[in-house]
């Protein structure tokens, strides 16, 4: 079970891991050894609530495809163990960012101050300007 809050949860058959050879330098172990994981996730048949599946399919990530599905390669440690945990943390924090529910933006005005100290100094830029040009007699 992959835990992503207190409430919130997603079982092991909904996650699928395969083991593959990484890539990059590494000498003979690259060769032999499969530590790399390859995550796949199918949002649309997963059993997360609507609106979580609504934001993440809205997201435009290089790790959604097409067809609904979170691929997330990870590679970056040297056993398969950390690699899983590597995969399924990145997951988990995908999920929560689409959890987090954005407070709507409320327009503002400046202020009457603002404005005046605003119209004030681009007086005192043109009087300044102004001295700075040629005189005529």
């Amino acid at each position: 079970m992959l835990e992503i809050n207190s409430s919130l949860t997603i079982h092991d058959s909904e996650i699928e891991l395969h083991a593959m050879r990484s890539q990059g330098a590494g000498g003979q172990n690259v060769n032999k050894v499969s530590t790399a994981i390859h995550l796949r996730f199918d949002v649309q048949a997963s059993s997360l609530p609507e609106f979580v599946k609504a934001k993440l399919l809205d997201r435009n990530d290089k790790r959604l495809t097409k067809e609904g599905i979170i691929v997330i390669k990870a590679q970056q440690f040297r056993t398969q163990d950390q690699n899983r945990a590597d995969a399924l943390d990145r997951l988990r924090t995908l999920i929560k960012s689409a959890l987090v529910i954005q407070k709507a933006r409320k327009p503002t005005k400046p202020s009457k101050g603002s404005k005046q100290r605003r119209l004030e100094y681009k007086s005192q830029r043109s009087q300044l300007k102004a001295s700075r040009q040629r005189v005529e007699y």
